[in-house]
């Protein structure tokens, strides 16, 4: 049997203590490699277009550029990159731009290592991974909605398949072979579904799924426990 891939981090935070003890947790992990280092915004980005990790741990309040802004610059190079959000900060003003920006998890740094561990796994896989109480906030927004209707182009029937799936955790490549179509054509629908609903992340997709009802609170996929 093949050995699995590891999965390759890119830290990113200003205090070269924190990413030296997150470090040190990462290696005692078999399938966890740590692959780069940033201490600030702008060299995350270019060591994010550099080493293309599979999992970009991303501090919010670093020098030069913040890490939400960061993060916006990264997904606008690579729409496809995973990204943890790991901060001090559970303010509104934070979060949501944070997950607007394209972050695909959110945990605060009062977690413990458990919990990190298992949302850089969930994040690898493309699932999103909300800290509790950070997804009870967005469920909070997404209950308060702009009046005004988020498309006027209506989702067609496998868009709506594509996005109940999205909303359950599952990858493109899993999606693809439930669905018996090509992966290619998966990340089609996904992105006309975040284009049709204005939306930037899976994330925001598996929220907006829950929100109008087309899937559950026990099947979506946000929070870290799943």
């Amino acid at each position: 049997m093949s050995e699995e891939k590891s999965i390759r981090v890119l830290l990113c935070d200003d205090h070269a203590i924190v990413r030296k003890g997150i470090a040190a947790l990462l290696t005692t992990q078999t399938d966890i490699e740590v692959v780069g280092e940033a201490s600030d915004g702008k060299e995350a980005v270019a060591q994010a277009e550099k080493l293309r990790p599979d999992v970009i741990l991303m501090d919010l309040m670093m020098p030069h550029i913040d890490g939400i802004e960061a993060t916006r610059q990264i997904t606008a190079q690579q729409p496809n990159a995973h990204i943890l959000v790991l901060t001090s900060f559970a303010a509104d003003d934070k979060v949501f731009p944070a997950v607007k920006a394209g972050a695909l998890g959110y945990l605060l740094k009062d977690s413990g290592p458990a919990e990190l561990l298992q949302a850089i796994h969930q994040v690898a896989r493309g699932e999103p991974s909300l800290e509790p109480s950070i997804a009870r906030k967005v469920l909070f927004e997404l209950h308060h909605p702009p009046k005004a209707a988020p498309t006027t182009d209506p989702l067609t029937e496998r868009e709506l398949e594509v996005l109940k799936l999205v909303s359950q955790g599952m990858s493109n490549r899993e999606i693809a072979e439930k669905l018996v179509i090509t992966e290619r054509t998966v990340c089609t629908h996904v992105s006309n579904i975040l284009n049709k609903l204005h939306l930037a992340s899976r994330t925001q997709a598996a929220l907006y799924a829950l929100k109008e009802g087309l899937t559950s609170l026990d099947d979506v996929s946000i929070e870290g426990n799943s």
